[in-house]
């Protein structure tokens, strides 16, 4: 494991953790309290009060006490409806809108039972609209418990991809958000994670840890900065006010052997509160493999996090998130990657590539917050959260050999982010003003060890064909004109070494921000300014201002809305120092100039300019729809390259990107135990030449300025969601996803075309002895044929039988969408994977014996019900090639209290 100089910003901040212990009011919740009274001005104790927003389903109810006082913690930014019902009074009804920090108070007055008088207020569609100048998506936990996931061990990123329109699913728990791969950032009760979450990279929050998200796809606020193309805002949960201790144990086993436990518990007072979560996963299939049949893909995670909160007095209180979180699993095989038959050079049997991962997180976040005055709140948080990635290679490094990896590769990598946000939030009048900064320092610290494992690779000398000669050299042998003498000492193959890489960095990163919710009768104005300064690998100051509006129809339930965002684009950490210094070092030059050049190109952040019109609608008080038109045009646009089949992934930086697309969602609130949503959307992803950062393969013409659609590009995906509570039992529910995704591009499909200009078909478009138009097959292994679901001439391709060429005419795949003949454009015709349905359903009962207090529930979960055979990717220049889930089944037992 690598070390590292603490520095002073470091020790400050670990100081403060130490110092910081407790929690009550954060970055992304509120509290809401008041009192209720009779007519006669009398105080009400012991009367029902509800909480409640409509279209993200949060409800909360608690009772008024001695002193007819009730308090709501922990309150995502929404609208609400508070409901008070008391005997003998009629029910009254007050809306709200908690959008900051500072505390909302509202005192109900209540009328006598049959009396002239009322202040309860009819339920209208306007209800379920917000006047926000930003498209986004509220996801609560009621439906996070009970929307079937794909993903146990990913299950936050599941949750996106299913519930927010413009995400594009991938691989592993990888979404991309409005055509960018994955410039995603959560926050986290306020404190910022913007490296990548999925679960080759870093381990996520647990969902069981959420309250609620707010999925933001609009112009970001200018308080959001470094990766906005998603910014996701999550409330975590918590104990305080839960008077009586409240949680559940739960044990699952379904396909794959995979078996998980847990267990929560929430418990607290008025001033203090507790929020623990623990699980456990092991499983069978823990990655998304290149077969659809699952070898070597074991995993196993565990989750710990706990948050604590405490109130000092009325204007003072303290938050404090931990978390850690630690997972192992198998990087999975693919048929060629069995070795089978193959031997070492003594002539022992070779046997399977077996690589491997193990991560391990920990995060520790305390906020104190205090209450100035009835109008402003101060936050200030530091944290510290620590990735740790380790990847080690076979056993046998000579088994690592694969169609795609020529080298064995072990790495031990970590990013450590210290830093700290803070914020004064005040709230008066027409005006909502909120004005802070953060500093993060990112510590990356890089060790690699490599060496090569194809003979061939290197070879001093080739034959008389001038193919490279595997092992000794003939007395006689022409000299290899490509081989390199610096790579020598490191071929596995002729008796070399592992060589040892390391890199480290430090990046440093401050910005400042203001902004100003102005709310002028139907209008609402967001303005916001942002300075982002990044010192890392290279220097760079930016300015950002964010401008929002939105005018609200009450009357209609009509909600228009237009922003506009500058944001400075960071590059990604992950192996940033690799990607930036490599080509400067012989031995790492030597390696990736095997595969193509290899010039030094430092990382420059990138700026973007986007612009999002949109509207919100409501049709009675039943159904909503909301939408938005998105343009992106992005200078220096940032994506991931890939060593071989490893995980072992690093930046690349593109000349610049556009982005245009839309994003819809229309969500119908609980109505008679019935619920649902369905979002939408269509980006394009248009990168453009060249590559002017990093290390890898470039795809288009080499040289040309021709722009190409990403690998992350989809024209179109939508995700389906019914709910259902049954009328005769209550605690009985039943769910039901359908999600429907175009296809990812596929630009290493192998088509033909000899007279596109912007085509990478022409290296493999041949003529056949026969004189018809061929498709030279040879570069795919059978294996690879197999997995793209190649069919020549109504032959398919096995994994140990393939085709060497093929009549354009006469290759086929259901798996992979081959453009015509002559028609392969990589912007407006890409090879694209082959369209997909996938259908999710969960039946469940949170109460089998109808017990009052202690309850056990029952929940079964199928995942691809019809077992669609189906790709991710097809040798992604990312991620390589993925399968769909196949069919899996899970039983879960569970104990309420």
């Amino acid at each position: 494991m690598s070390s590292f100089r603490l520095s002073p910003l470091f020790l400050f901040f670990a100081t403060a953790l130490l110092v910081v212990t407790g929690a009550m009011a954060q970055g992304t919740a509120g509290s809401v309290s008041g009192t209720v009274t009779d007519p006669t001005g009398a105080i009400v104790p012991g009367a029902a009060v509800q909480i409640l927003n409509s279209a993200s389903g949060y409800t909360r109810t608690t009772k008024t006490d001695a002193g007819g006082s009730y308090r709501f913690f922990n309150v995502p930014f929404n609208p609400y409806r508070i409901t008070v019902i008391e005997s003998g009074f009629q029910p009254a009804t007050v809306s709200i809108d908690v959008n900051s920090t500072v505390p909302v108070a509202s005192t109900v007055k209540l009328s006598l039972a049959g009396s002239d008088t009322t202040v309860s207020v009819v339920d209208t569609g306007s209800d379920l609209v917000e006047n926000d100048s930003s498209f986004h998506t509220d996801i609560d936990r009621s439906t996070i418990d009970k929307l079937p996931l794909e993903s146990a061990s990913s299950s936050l990123s599941s949750l996106v991809t299913l519930s927010s329109p413009g995400v594009a699913a991938d691989s592993n728990g990888l979404f991309h958000g409005l055509g960018d791969h994955a410039e995603n950032s959560f926050s986290v009760d306020g404190q910022p994670i913007t490296d990548q979450q999925s679960k080759v990279f870093s381990n996520q929050l647990p969902s069981d840890a959420v309250q609620s998200l707010e999925v933001i796809d609009g112009a970001p606020p200018a308080e959001y900065g470094d990766k906005t193309s998603l910014v996701i805002k999550v409330t975590t949960r918590s104990g305080q006010g839960v008077t009586t201790p409240t949680g559940s144990l739960n044990f699952s086993y379904g396909t794959f052997g995979s078996v998980n436990a847990g267990g929560e518990v929430s418990y607290g007072g008025d001033k203090w509160g507790n929020f623990i979560s623990v699980s456990g996963l092991n499983t069978g299939r823990f990655l998304d493999p290149s077969e659809f049949q699952v070898f070597h893909d074991k995993g196993n995670e565990l989750n710990f996090f706990d948050r604590v909160d405490y109130q000092f007095d009325p204007s003072n209180s303290v938050h404090t998130n931990f978390q850690y979180t630690r997972s192992w699993f198998q990087t999975p095989n693919s048929f060629d990657q069995l070795n089978t038959g193959l031997t070492n050079p003594d002539g022992s049997l070779l046997g399977q590539t077996d690589q491997r991962s193990k991560i391990e997180t920990f995060d520790i976040a305390p906020t104190y917050t205090r209450v100035i005055n009835n109008y402003a709140v101060f936050n200030f948080g530091p944290y510290i959260r620590r990735d740790a990635f380790n990847y080690y290679p076979s056993n046998n490094p000579l088994a690592d050999l694969g169609p795609i990896q020529q080298e064995t590769v072990a790495q031990q990598r970590s990013l450590t982010n210290a830093g700290v946000h803070t914020d004064v939030s005040y709230v008066r009048g027409i005006h909502n003003i909120k004005i802070g900064a953060n500093y993060g320092q990112t510590f990356i610290r890089e060790n690699d060890q490599i060496g090569l494992v194809d003979a061939t690779l290197n070879s001093p000398c080739v034959d008389a064909t001038g193919a490279p000669i595997a092992g000794a050299c003939p007395s006689g042998a022409t000299p290899n004109p490509a081989f390199n003498p610096v790579l020598l000492p490191y071929d596995l193959t002729r008796g070399g070494s592992v060589y040892g890489y390391h890199g480290q960095a430090d990046i440093k990163q401050i910005a400042f921000y203001g902004q100003d919710q102005i709310t002028v009768g139907h209008w609402l104005f967001n303005v916001g300014l942002r300075g982002d300064f990044y010192n890392g690998l290279s220097i760079q100051r930016q300015a950002e201002p964010r401008v929002g509006l939105s005018y609200s129809i009450k009357k209609t339930g009509t909600v228009l809305r237009a922003s506009y965002a500058r944001s400075q684009e960071t590059p990604f950490n992950e192996n940033l120092v690799l990607s930036t210094n490599g080509c400067y070092n012989p031995v790492i030059q030597g390696i990736f100039e095997t595969l193509g050049s290899c010039q030094p190109a430092p990382f420059n952040p990138g700026f973007r300019n986007e612009f999002h019109a949109g509207l919100q609608q409501a049709f009675g008080k039943h159904l909503v729809f909301s939408g938005e038109y998105i343009w992106k045009y992005t200078h220096n646009a940032y994506d991931f390259s890939v060593l071989g089949a490893t995980p072992i992934t690093f930046p690349i930086e593109w000349h610049n990107s556009k982005i245009p697309g839309f994003a819809l969602r229309v969500s119908v609130p609980e109505t008679h135990g019935v619920s649902g949503f369905v979002v939408m959307s269509s980006v394009a992803a248009r990168f453009f030449n060249p590559q002017i950062g990093g290390v890898g393969a470039t795809p288009g013409i080499a040289g040309s300025t021709y722009p190409f659609r990403i690998d992350h590009d989809e024209r179109y995906n939508q995700t389906s969601h019914l709910q259902y509570n049954l009328p005769f039992r209550k605690s009985m529910w039943f769910g039901f996803n359908w999600r429907y995704d175009s296809g990812l591009v596929a630009g290493s499909a192998p088509c033909y075309n000899l007279t596109g200009l912007n085509s990478l078909c022409t290296p493999n478009s041949i003529t056949l002895p026969n004189g018809q138009p061929g498709i030279n097959l040879s570069g795919l292994t059978a294996d690879e044929q197999f997995q793209a679901g190649l069919t020549c001439n109504g032959v398919a391709a096995t994994p140990t039988s393939g085709f060497t060429s093929c009549a354009a005419t006469q290759l086929t795949s259901k798996l992979v969408n081959i453009p015509a003949p002559n028609t392969e454009d990589d912007d407006k015709n890409p090879p694209r994977i082959a369209p997909r349905s996938l259908f999710d359903m969960a039946l469940g009962d949170d109460n089998l014996f109808h017990t009052d207090k202690h309850k056990i529930g029952l929940r079964l979960t199928a995942v691809n019900v019809a077992n669609k055979y189906a790709l991710y990717n097809f040798l992604s220049t990312f991620s390589g090639t993925h399968y769909v889930t196949p069919r899996t089944v899970t039983g879960e037992i569970s104990y309420n209290f």
